[in-house]
């Protein structure tokens, strides 16, 4: 028997032999990292398991030809000449991933980071790169005989498969192969993303500061081949030059805020929810002139905290995904190009809200009821300086109860009564957000509210009833607490969904999200005349504060901010939308593609080549061009700071 296994499964298991090899050489990099960088690094148990997700990416995306070759089922490879090419594959490709490591390693004190694709944009006009890689050649000779060994090592301990092609039953080993390839893919694919749930979206880099308890950190949870990997064709971020002087660019626009230090400082607590999918069309309150005045919308208890509340005539998101809402609204940064937290600029130095106000004393808690570090959010979150994560694990963990919705997370019901109670055990002042998770794909709500809330014209509107009434519930028993009276409020959505309504179906209508500030102590409903944005919370929520100190971020303060200079920008397929004094400007990056009056509510006819809009399209281009300017710069000069 044993003889027989020996010949059926020696291939796939020298591959996993081999893989292991691997492994071992990556956390001997992951140590060498560490030492060379003892000064700046902090090695840990979560860096260590962190690492061995990261490895796992890397391992399996540059070692996929290797396996395949090994497992392919034919059995006439099975010869001494086949394998020896096997093994030099194996052992370059390992040579080189682990040489790219410990350069990293080198490096690394200059960029505080680990090294990705723009490296080589970066170098791309050096001519002198020879004389400095001789030169940390020589000073760092003992990574090159670490280097050597390695090396040496991959080669006298791969494991060959030992079969004699000559004495095979070819169908029984070909069978056997092509099980074994077939049964590795799926885990092959998995180990590539981070995960096999649903909830796993390819692991990117900025997953590692979930990892990390500082962001510098973070780089020793990364290995360099998987950064590199993953910011493949992410190098987004181009610099144009509209503006060559740096005075005449920050005249125009500058992210830096520099508060009134004469304003009054308020401890009040800071309460952010951000809800999935809920934009603005379902919101009857924020809609009634829709339908001919008929429209009621879907959201009873919204409405109803709205006349209460201060909203917008026109408040926009900045992206079009869960992962841009997270940056726009708790961060202050909007999506451009790519969602920033895939991008390697993710890594820069930056906070949010939580950050900020931790630094004035508050406790600082984020609450997602998805499988901890879904859709990177834990990673965000402790990066922006939340302190405490409340997921899906805690939730259980606390009630004991299934809850889970069977796709993403704790139903949003029961996830937002725990959240209320959990912000009962904090110290005042502090600081939370929510990212609820319902009104999400596949649509469904629990059992028991099946008959009470029941399908509508778009499979999600019935979702919105549910959250919309946990919503209500929330608010319900968070006015219990002691805490209430004390605190600013701030709903908002994520992003857009499905529509039904031809206004909320164009270029602009598809970014149309609520931005409602609810102040139990200034319970006065009122619907301010202005543009409003993701981006702007930040600002505003910190001069409701009356905070004194400057900070950074690319909105503005809504409630200090004039009317006429309120603006709004998005992006969406190549194009920038900036929304200002009456008008929508649509811009390639080059050129105006074109002009609407914020009245067409259709976007039906594009005024671009009228006389009466040339002026403003002039000055609407510079304003425009300064802020994609400072965002382009900031990102890759790494100047997310004040």
């Amino acid at each position: 028997m044993k003889q027989v296994l020996n010949r059926i499964y020696s291939p796939l298991l020298a591959v996993l032999w081999n893989l292991l090899l691997v492994y071992f050489v990556y956390q001997i990099a992951r140590l060498e990292y560490y030492v060379e960088n003892r000064d700046y690094l902090s090695y840990t148990w979560d860096i260590f398991q962190g690492g061995l997700l990261f490895d796992t990416s890397a391992i399996l995306y540059t070692n996929a030809l290797y396996v395949v070759m090994m497992l392919f089922p034919l059995h006439w490879k099975e010869n001494k000449i086949y394998h020896k090419v096997c093994q030099w594959l194996f052992v370059v490709v390992n040579s080189i991933t682990f040489a790219i490591n410990l350069a990293d390693s080198v490096y690394f004190r200059y960029t505080m980071r680990r090294t990705t694709t723009t490296v080589f944009e970066e170098f791309s006009n050096e001519g002198n790169l020879g004389s400095i890689i001789g030169t940390e050649f020589l000073n760092h000779w003992y990574l090159v005989l670490l280097f050597a060994l390695v090396v040496f090592l991959l080669w006298r301990c791969y494991v060959e498969p030992s079969i004699n092609s000559h004495s095979l039953k070819w169908w029984r080993y070909d069978v056997a192969c092509l099980l074994s390839l077939l049964l590795f893919a799926p885990f092959c694919v998995a180990g590539m993303r981070g995960g096999f749930t649903t909830a796993v979206r390819p692991i990117t880099i900025s997953n590692a500061n979930q990892y990390a308890s500082r962001p510098v950190d973070a780089a020793l949870a990364l290995n360099t081949p998987f950064a590199l990997i993953r910011s493949i064709g992410k190098n987004v971020f181009v610099v144009p030059h509209y503006f060559s002087d740096e005075k005449a660019l920050a005249s125009m626009y500058t992210p830096i805020h520099t508060p009134n230090d004469s304003a009054a400082v308020v401890k009040k607590n800071v309460v952010v929810l951000i809800v999935e999918s809920f934009g603005r069309e379902y919101i009857g309150a924020l809609n009634k002139d829709l339908e001919g005045g008929k429209y009621k919308g879907y959201t009873p208890y919204v409405d109803a905290l709205i006349g209460k509340s201060t909203t917008f005539q026109y408040s926009f998101c900045n992206g079009r995904k869960s992962i841009d809402g997270m940056p726009s609204v708790l961060s202050s940064i909007p999506m451009f190009v790519e969602p920033f937290i895939l991008t390697p600029s993710s890594m820069n130095d930056y906070t949010g809200l939580a950050g900020i106000l931790e630094q004035e004393g508050y406790e600082t808690a984020f609450f997602h009821g998805a499988q901890n570090g879904s859709m990177g959010f834990q990673a965000f979150a402790q990066k922006t300086g939340f302190k405490h994560y409340f997921g899906r694990t805690e939730y259980e963990a606390a009630k004991g109860t299934d809850d889970f919705d069977g796709t993403w997370a704790i139903w949003d019901e029961p996830f937002l009564q725990y959240y209320a109670e959990e912000m009962g055990k904090m110290k005042q002042p502090f600081m939370t957000a929510v990212f609820t998770a319902s009104s999400h794909h596949p649509f469904v709500i629990p059992e028991q509210y099946k008959q009470q809330f029941p399908e509508g014209k778009l499979e999600i509107q019935k979702c919105i009833r549910y959250t919309d009434m946990a919503i209500g519930k929330f608010f319900e028993t968070a006015s219990k607490q002691p805490w209430f009276e004390n605190t600013i409020f701030v709903l908002t959505s994520d992003h857009t969904n499905m529509s039904d309504h031809d206004y909320y179906q164009t270029d602009l209508g598809g970014f149309c999200s609520p931005i409602i500030i609810y102040e139990p102590s200034h319970p006065e409903g009122q619907v301010i005349d202005k543009i409003a944005q993701h981006i702007d919370i930040l600002p505003t929520v910190l001069g409701m504060l009356g905070y004194q100190k400057p900070y950074f971020g690319f909105g503005i303060d809504l409630l200090n901010t004039p009317s006429e200079d309120t603006w709004a920008i998005n992006y969406l397929s190549g194009i920038y939308q900036y929304v200002r004094n009456g008008y929508v400007l649509q811009f390639d990056g080059r050129k105006t593609k074109g002009i609407y009056s914020l009245s067409d509510s259709l976007m039906q006819q594009n005024l671009i080549h009228q006389p009466s809009v040339v002026s403003h399209q002039s000055q609407m281009e510079r304003e425009l061009k300064a802020i994609i300017q400072q965002y382009m710069e900031r990102m890759t000069q790494n100047r997310l700071m004040p």
